[in-house]
Formats: structure tokens, sequence, C-alpha cells
């Protein structure tokens, strides 16, 4: 399988995605038929959540003790190591495992240098090594454990830029990925400007709603919003979004 080239993301996208909650973009989704593109991961720093940008994938396969031994320096480039060294600035490495948990899909020194490389983040549906120090990096890491192994124990990487499953969700290289302290979710390439622009627009809609309710209005007809209060929400953004509405 040819691996797909990786496409950047433009920064207006970018940044209406930074702007909304992974729980806004779910529902995003939803409207759009698609209610299964959450993984269930947590962060390796509850810190470090925030991510948005493409998926560069990376796919494993069960290890077989023949192939998969110590490295050495000698040893040819595999596509763990390409991954590595060629995902792209801005880009979330997406990993599939299987998942296999019983040994790690990085340790800190290779996920400080996609650190240092400039990636957006890393998503694994399998384990995380040296998790006492990833967990001070500023680079948010998504896992579903920690393990002590190294990969090679149970993991053989094979695959880059390919469509993968993570978590049990289907991944095609230059998705994007958005996540948050709720978790990660997955947006089809081609939805991406449109899910931006309208979680953007529910974000901002959302923090109208919030203040109101906080002022002692009710629920009903504010959300969703009616004719009335549509109209004081159009004013409240003309006005520069008051904190006091």
């Amino acid at each position: 399988m040819t691996a797909v080239k990786f496409l950047q993301l433009g920064t207006e996208t970018i940044q209406q995605l930074m702007y909304a909650s992974t729980a806004t973009v779910t529902m995003q989704l939803m409207k759009r038929g698609l209610r299964t593109m959450a993984i269930n991961l947590r962060p390796v720093n509850p810190s470090a959540t925030r991510m948005v940008g493409p998926a560069y994938t990376l796919r494993y396969i069960p290890a077989r003790e023949d192939i998969d031994l110590p490295p050495k320096p000698t040893d040819p480039e595999n596509a763990q190591k390409h991954a590595v060294e060629n995902a792209p600035p801005g880009s979330v490495l997406v990993v599939s495992t299987g998942p296999e948990l019983r040994s790690g899909t990085f340790g800190d020194i290779l996920v400080a240098r996609m650190q240092v490389r400039g990636l957006a983040g890393i998503v694994s549906d399998g384990a995380m090594r040296d998790v006492p120090v990833v967990s001070k990096m500023k680079l948010p890491v998504f896992s579903a454990c920690a393990a002590a192994p190294p990969s090679m124990t149970t993991l053989h990487p094979v695959d880059v830029q390919v469509p993968i499953g993570c978590g049990g969700v289907p991944v095609y290289p230059n998705d994007i990925i958005v996540s948050d302290a709720d978790g990660v979710v997955v947006i089809p390439r081609h939805m991406a400007a449109e899910v931006a622009r309208d979680s953007f627009e529910q974000e901002r809609l959302e923090k109208f709603v919030a203040m109101r309710v906080k002022q002692g209005h009710t629920i009903p007809g504010l959300y969703p919003p009616n004719d009335e209060n549509k109209a004081l929400y159009q004013k409240w953004v003309d006005a520069g979004e008051p904190e006091d509405g």
C-alpha cells in the first residue's frame, strides 16, 4: 500500500478548533451522522491536553522473536524510526497497536525528539514507556496505559501514512485530530473546515448561554435559543462578547 502524502492544515481551521472543546466537536460530527469518532484514551500529562493537527499514522503488528531483536546502531530504518524523524511539524502521530498493551509504543527519548521536531502531539491506543518523565513534558501524549518493556518486546512497526484503527476508530492519513482533557476526536479531512467553523460558532453561543444561565435565566428558549435569544446573542457578539453580557 502506498503511503499518503501529508497535507498541512490552514491556520484559521486550527484556531477555530483550538477554541472549541472536543465535546462541541463531537456534537458537530453527530449532526453530520458520525457518532463514533472519539478515541477513549487519557492524557499522560493532564496539564498538556490541547492539540489540533493532521494525522500522520503509524501501524504496528505483533512482534516475532526472530525479527524483533534489541536495537543495534547498524539496524536499518523501520517504520517507527521513519515516523519519529519524518512526521511533519504540526502533525499528530496516531499509532495503532492492535491494541497490544504489554510494551510501550514510545519512551521518553523518542517523545522528546518528536517534541523538539515540532509535532502537535501523539495518540497511541497502546502503552507508553517512561511515564514519570513523559508526564512532565509539554507535548500532548494520549495512550491507553503505561508499560515498562520496549516496543520490540511485543510490537513490530510496519507502515506509515496508511489507514489504521486507533482505539476502535478509523483514522485515515490527514484526518484532523483534536484533543483536550475529555479525550481525542477524529474529524474526517473533507469535513474539517466546516466542522471547525460550526464548532467555533457553537462554542461561542454556549459561552453566551452559560453566561445567561449564571445570571439566572432558565433553559427553555435559551438552549437552544429562540428568536429573542438569537437576537440577544448577535447583539452580544457585535458588542465584543462582554463578560457581563
